[in-house]
């Protein structure tokens, strides 16, 4: 069921699936997707856990605001956790939704059950990166390309010892080489993060679906 929350001054668009007894799992997109993006892996997981599939601010129905700093955009997921009702959740997040979620954990520890980063944006400067070119490509804001291309190139140093802050088991998954980051160094600043590498590039859930979803099921029963 597609549902609506308006929370730290906008409005969040999310999908909900899954018994509201069963235990509270966020799933968050990637960079210029929207929930759709984890179709077939909301339902699977549906089976098991309260699911919520979130469109971050300037993605898809969510509001466009303008300003799209990374601890920002996660203080938007605790307030929809605030919304819901949820003391803690666990978060599975790729890419930008990787990021997101792992400011929420170092921030808010407190916060959460569990972190699955597929992938995820790395905490320091990514060198060699051409300029963003708009091509008119809909269901997100470019501006928030814009917003988050700054932080990816020149991210806040701070945030690199923000990892070591992180206390909820966590389960890094690898692209391998066939992928433009490389997450086996954001799995080594989390304490205890257990790394997995898929090698099928940046897009593990797309790519290789029923290795993604061994491995996350294994790491959530664990």
């Amino acid at each position: 069921m597609i549902r609506e929350a308006h929370v730290n001054g906008i409005k969040l668009v999310y999908r909900e699936e899954g018994d509201p007894i069963s235990p509270p799992l966020l799933l968050i997109h990637g960079r210029t997707a929207n929930h759709n993006d984890w179709n077939g892996v909301t339902q699977h997981f549906a089976a098991r856990y309260h699911v919520f599939a979130l469109d971050l601010r300037g993605h898809g129905a969510s509001d466009y605001p303008g300003e799209y700093l990374l601890p920002e955009m996660a203080a938007d997921v605790v307030a929809l956790l605030d919304h819901l009702g949820l003391e803690r959740a666990s978060l599975v997040g790729h890419s930008l939704g990787g990021a997101v979620a792992y400011h929420l954990a170092m921030n808010h520890p407190d916060r959460v059950e569990r972190l699955v980063l597929e992938d995820p944006l790395p905490p320091y400067p990514i060198e060699g990166r051409g300029p963003v070119m708009e091509d008119g490509s809909p269901g997100f804001d470019w501006r928030m390309m814009h917003d988050t291309e700054r932080q990816i190139v020149r991210p806040d140093p701070a945030w690199q010892e923000g990892l070591a802050k992180v206390t909820a088991p966590t389960l890094v998954l690898a692209g391998g080489e066939l992928s433009q980051f490389e997450a086996g160094d954001v799995a080594a600043m989390i304490p205890g993060a257990e790394l997995v590498t898929i090698e099928v590039g940046h897009l593990i859930h797309m790519n290789a679906r029923d290795r993604f979803l061994r491995a996350v099921d294994a790491f959530l029963n664990g």
